[in-house]
């Protein structure tokens, strides 16, 4: 194939809710530009999308596909991404490294909850929309309600490009206000026959062209000042008009397809390569030192790696974007992230599994490459002018998490080089080897996302593995101040140990003041600070450690003995064995041998006397608390709140978003371990939700006993 300039080059990424049509759409995208001779589908499991054996097994994209098309001298580099929002993360990496979102719409549904997010994410990125409805032929399809809903979602700047005569199985004709022509199609697709618009369609068509014309025109005062002299413009200054709205996000073109049966195909990839902006027209890239990087083919080489595949007899397929410069095959390149050298042996465009070898890529555009050294996912490789590195790529959270092993222990370690690896491919499987929990914790976007990850770990790697409910990184504090003395003692021939610690614990806030006196049973005991260390924990939280000994009681030198036998109870607390925080503790005497004081004395005697009295302040057990948002269609609300408040949630308010609701929560962390399961069972799969650390408050104290006694029966176990 023949080298393309950077103005000669589009990326576009193809969104949409599981279930829109965007693999079939692709298929005729594909089969329309010449890439293919034959159409697959997702029945046949032959597309070329959705080639890996976990997409064929549950019937559904895991991972973006990577194609080409070339059309009217145009290269379109398409991301095919995934539909459903526990694969979100291809959407988001498609969407950073293309320059123009195509959205679909079920013809069946209109705008989903996915068509939500993913609108959400181009808002979030600036990038331009263009909507296609989608699956015109099904006998549900109701055309005119789903503009309606559009434009109520969207505002005015939903202006229909299209519009079916006539929807459901006999569809098989548009009328393009843009162009002012009918297309038509007979049983198989393919190229339309165009006519004229028949005289019953005229005053509709002249109607929608007309508010065509004048959402073109508002994005050039040029085209402006002719609307208003002629009220009407040329197909290039509409066309003109459109692509400076795309840019700007001032217009939200809406075509119709029957993608399945390859109408209206055709005229879509017109429009993209014709109107569409290109890779120079849309804002520049910043590297992580804030400076723009710009799609200029003489610049120095820098190449962004996106997305790391591992196929069958392959191995890692590399994907990548050429942020500047001219990446050539054999080039050297430096890998700014991980300090190595690597070889550009072989470059090639992508459709799918298929790869055509090029010779050279130019900035802006996208290919792929295969048996680097020392690759990652989010790497850059630079030429020697140049050290560009980027971060640009930001994932939402997760919202689903399991405790894995393997179900052979001696394959642990096997276990986590496979998740390693396959995080490469989706980085938001995120895997966590909790010291804390003492588990390996997998991360995911919800519960179809960690079946697949199982999977495939069961059925590429050929390991067994089981999932359990993740411990909760619950923490421990006290409510009062409390005193406790211990005496470690002990004597078995020749040197003995001793230490005596008296220590006074009581709750620690920010800001408060130094202690100056406490009283306990009568008895008062004043402090007179000699020394004081705040320590900022890692878990969250501070332990503040004051050395009040007076009289050479306690040598200063054993005072960090002291504090290690103090942090190794805040790190397995009292109650539960979770991690302690905020918490002030006081050493105001003891006693030492001149021979048989050492540090280990006076760290076992400092832990033990820490437990002692923080068992006597109060002690309480804190949980994790996230503030939850959740986006549910209207007449699924009900039931939504009544089972978070079931959940122990806290609503915090709610408000109408683009034809949804979004409900506002706190809640416990423990009630979110298989929410995404309920929420999908409750609402049929159209609601979503995000989730965000807040803070650590109290457990009820039901709660709190149920714990104590699940730990102490544990203890007892080990």
């Amino acid at each position: 194939m023949r080298v393309y300039q950077t103005n000669e080059i589009k990326n576009i990424a193809l969104l949409g809710s599981a279930g829109s049509g965007k693999t079939t759409l692709a298929e005729s995208m594909l089969f329309e530009a010449g890439i293919i001779k034959r159409r697959g589908s997702v029945e046949a499991k032959n597309t070329v999308s959705d080639y890996f054996p976990v997409e064929q097994e549950y019937g559904y994209s895991v991972f973006s596909t990577v194609f080409h098309t070339e059309w009217n001298n145009k290269k379109l580099n398409i991301i095919d991404c995934p539909g459903s929002d526990d694969f979100v993360g291809g959407a988001i990496t498609a969407l950073n490294v293309t320059d123009q979102a195509v959205i679909l719409i079920n013809g069946q549904y209109g705008p989903e909850v996915g068509t939500q997010n993913n609108f959400r994410y181009t808002e979030k990125l600036k990038k331009p929309v263009i909507f296609l409805i989608n699956q015109l032929d099904s006998d549900k399809c109701d055309f005119d309600t789903i503009i309606s809903n559009m434009q109520e979602i969207y505002g005015p700047k939903c202006v229909q490009i299209q519009y079916p005569i006539q929807t459901g199985p006999g569809f098989n004709a548009l009328i393009d206000v843009l162009l002012m022509k009918k297309y038509s199609w007979g049983p198989d697709g393919g190229a339309p026959t165009i006519e004229e618009i028949p005289a019953e369609e005229m005053d509709k068509a002249m109607e929608l062209h007309k508010a065509l014309v004048e959402a073109a025109a508002e994005n050039d005062e040029t085209l402006m000042e002719k609307f208003f002299e002629e009220e009407s413009l040329t197909e290039d200054e509409l066309r003109e008009g459109i692509r400076k709205g795309l840019v700007t996000r001032s217009i939200f073109p809406v075509f119709c397809v029957c993608a399945g049966k390859d109408m209206g195909v055709r005229r879509l990839m017109e429009f993209l390569g014709n109107v569409v902006p290109f890779v120079s027209e849309m804002p520049k890239i910043h590297n992580t030192r804030g400076e723009e990087v710009a799609a200029d083919s003489n610049a120095p080489t820098s190449l962004y790696f996106f997305k790391t595949g591992v196929e069958p007899h392959i191995g890692e397929v590399s994907y990548f974007k050429v942020m500047s410069g001219t990446i050539k095959a054999g080039a050297d390149l430096a890998n700014a992230d991980r300090g190595s050298k690597e070889r550009i042996a072989q470059l090639y465009v992508c459709a799918g599994a298929n790869r055509i070898a090029v010779d050279e890529l130019h900035a802006g555009d996208i290919g792929c490459t295969v048996k680097l050294k020392d690759v990652k996912t989010g790497n850059a490789l630079n030429a020697k002018d140049c050290e560009y590195r980027y971060d640009f790529i930001k994932y939402p959270n997760s919202k689903y998490s399991r405790a894995v092993k393997a179900v052979n222990e001696a394959e642990m370690e096997k276990l986590m080089v496979a998740l390693v690896k396959m995080r490469q491919e989706d980085p938001t499987w995120v895997v966590e080897q909790s010291k804390e929990l003492r588990q390996t914790i997998v991360h995911g976007q919800g519960e179809f996302h960690l079946r697949t990850l199982k999977w495939r770990l069961e059925n590429n790697e050929k390991i067994q593995v089981k999932y359990e409910e993740p411990k909760i990184p619950y923490r421990e504090t006290i409510t009062k101040a409390a005193r406790a003395d211990y005496r470690h003692k002990k004597q078995s021939g020749g040197a003995g140990q001793f230490g005596e610690v008296h220590m006074i614990v009581e709750p620690y806030a920010e800001g408060m003041p130094d202690p100056t006196v406490f009283k306990f049973g009568g008895q008062e005991f004043r402090m007179n600070i000699k020394g004081k260390e705040e320590i900022d924990l890692e878990w969250g939280g501070k332990l503040v450690f004051i050395n009040s000994v007076v009289g050479g009681a306690i040598d200063t030198r054993f005072m960090p003995a002291i504090l290690k036998g103090v942090m190794e109870r805040m790190e397995r607390g009292p109650l539960t064995g979770s991690y302690a925080r905020d918490v002030r503790v006081i050493v105001y005497d003891g006693k030492m041998h001149p021979v048989d004081s050492n540090e280990l004395s006076f760290m076992l005697a400092a832990r033990n006397a820490f437990s002692l009295a923080f068992k006597e302040a109060a002690p309480k057990i804190l949980e994790p608390i996230y503030d939850l948002e959740v986006y549910v269609p209207a007449d699924f609300m009900g039931d939504v709140m009544s089972d978070l408040q079931g959940r122990r949630a806290l609503i915090m308010g709610m408000d109408s978003e683009a034809g949804y609701q979004k409900l506002q929560a706190k809640i416990p962390l423990k009630e979110l371990a298989n929410y995404s399961i309920s929420l999908s069972s409750i609402t049929g799969g159209r609601a979503s939700f995000t989730t965000k650390f807040a803070s650590y408050e109290l457990v009820p104290n039901d709660i709190q006993t149920q714990l104590i006694k699940e730990h102490e029966a544990d203890e007892a176990e080990d």
